[in-house]
């Protein structure tokens, strides 16, 4: 579900993002930040899986993320996993004041790699950074964990509406960089292709002539 689609008018992105995580780490609640600006303090937790699409614009193009905010309980795992097929990014949130969250991050890592393309745009993201006074996982923690696997990272609040916005717009635009570089060589490469089928042609022999070369760029 990560690509572009040809409309009148232009092109259509649409890019499939999954909420990844232990129970309990705010989730729901990032998305909600996100998508309607709300918050809810009696948040319950996630039965299966619900998503959210919000509308951004990166240079100029609208692009459609479907956001998907998986169950973090063990007991839904197995139903979940199915909702991995076609994510183009990823945030994998922990809850700073719960060590447990933090430790099973890894274990969440190798679950998306399971199911998802290795192309996928994927962000730590700890979350509840209001909660100072209870942290248990530091913020140096974070990041060296975000380092050691290649992974954007960030703290958020979504009580406090603090880097929600941004971690998601983050993960957005790493997921379009990623389609146009796609796109560019895939074009740059068919391109190629047929200017070299167009010289042949024009020499009229199976062979190149002396001098010319099937792979003038």
């Amino acid at each position: 579900m990560g690509g572009r689609e040809e409309e009148e008018g232009g092109e259509e992105y649409l890019f499939k993002i999954v909420l990844i995580g232990e129970s309990a780490v705010g989730k729901s609640n990032l998305l909600s930040r996100f998508a309607r600006n709300e918050f809810d303090n009696n948040s319950k937790a996630t039965i299966g899986v619900e998503f959210q699409t919000q509308v951004v614009e990166i240079d100029g193009k609208e692009i459609k993320a479907q956001i998907w905010d998986t169950a973090g309980q063990e007991r839904f795992r197995a139903v979940t996993s199915a909702y991995y097929r076609g994510a183009v990014g990823a945030l994998i949130v922990y809850d700073i004041t719960r060590r447990s969250s933090f430790d099973s991050i890894k274990r969440w890592l190798d679950e998306l790699s399971t199911h998802c393309d290795t192309a996928v745009a994927r962000m730590v993201v700890g979350n509840k950074c209001d909660l100072e006074n209870i942290r248990d996982v530091s913020v140096e923690e974070g990041k060296s964990l975000a380092e050691e696997e290649d992974l954007f990272f960030m703290e958020t609040s979504a009580l406090e509406s603090t880097n929600v916005q941004t971690a998601f717009e983050v993960v957005i635009r790493e997921i379009y960089n990623n389609v146009c570089r796609k796109a560019l060589n895939s074009e740059a490469y068919k391109a190629e292709l047929s200017v070299n089928r167009v010289n042949l042609v024009k020499d009229g022999a199976n062979t190149p002539k002396e001098g010319f070369s099937c792979c003038a760029r």
